[in-house]
């Protein structure tokens, strides 16, 4: 075993929990595409909430992780993202890469991230900077997590499962270590998307959802096919109590309780 293998095998432990092998990740990289959000306008305080309800990782721009770094309470993994884009962009789609992988060591971080939006009209550049980025993560041992998203103007339906599973087999087959995806709708078709990618996949929370149940049957189903975990930012740090829905979502993530056993915690 290689060096770089034997570094990529133990920084992956630092972002996933040891006994169930799945992850519970908050992003907080908002900030670049729509300001200062609701949320993580204070970034350790934001971070404090869900390290000690039990989030395995967060997720933030390289700038940032000087303001999130708290120095106090339970320890939590970083996940450094590469990728920027803002709203105000004529093309919020067009992805560049804004952090390099040798930042994100000097940074401490345990994985770096990349989006990429397939379909769209930039699909092209963003799958050049998902293979650079897997080469490098290769040589120095960093895990990769690659956001894969149907998004572009001939995708009618991002959650279809056809198009998730094709975006979802495409950043394995370009080297990420896991992929975090649009859930399909139903553990049915999910399904189709986990057995078709050889990587753990994780699904994301999207936009902001109606009720609690809503999220929590959304991550049950997901687990209940293979799914191995979330990665769920605006749903969490800007959920009126940011610890307890971390709390329920761990439930049903780590100890494989019900979308209802955890909502009865709430």
């Amino acid at each position: 075993m290689e060096m770089s293998e034997i570094g990529k095998m133990i920084r992956i432990e630092r972002i996933m929990d040891r006994e169930s092998r799945n992850f519970v990740v908050i992003p907080m990289d908002h900030g670049i595409s729509i300001g200062p959000a609701r949320g993580i306008v204070n970034m350790a305080d934001a971070i404090d909430k869900v390290a000690n309800s039990g989030a395995n990782a967060v997720l933030m721009h390289k700038g940032m992780v000087k303001h999130g770094f708290r120095g106090y309470g339970r320890d939590i993994g970083l996940i450094v993202h590469v990728s920027a884009s803002t709203s105000l962009a004529p093309d919020p789609n067009e992805k560049v890469t804004v952090c390099k992988v040798e930042e994100a060591i000097k940074l401490g971080a345990d994985a770096v991230s990349i989006h990429v939006n397939v379909g769209s009209e930039t699909e092209p550049d963003q799958l050049v900077q998902l293979g650079e980025l897997a080469e490098r993560c290769d040589y120095w041992g960093m895990p990769l997590l690659a956001m894969m998203y149907p998004r572009g103007k001939d995708i009618k339906n991002p959650h279809d499962s056809a198009v998730v599973a094709h975006a979802s087999r495409a950043g394995a087959e370009l080297g990420a270590d896991i992929i975090k995806t649009n859930y399909t709708g139903d553990p049915d078709s999910f399904r189709d998307v986990v057995n078709g990618c050889p990587v753990p996949v994780i699904i994301a929370g999207g936009p902001k959802v109606e009720t609690d149940f809503d999220l929590l049957e959304m991550i049950e189903g997901a687990i209940s096919v293979g799914g191995r975990g979330v990665a769920i930012g605006r749903n969490v740090f800007q959920h009126e109590d940011p610890a307890r829905i971390t709390k329920a979502i761990c439930l049903i993530v780590h100890e494989g309780k019900s979308a209802k056993e955890a909502n009865e915690m709430l």
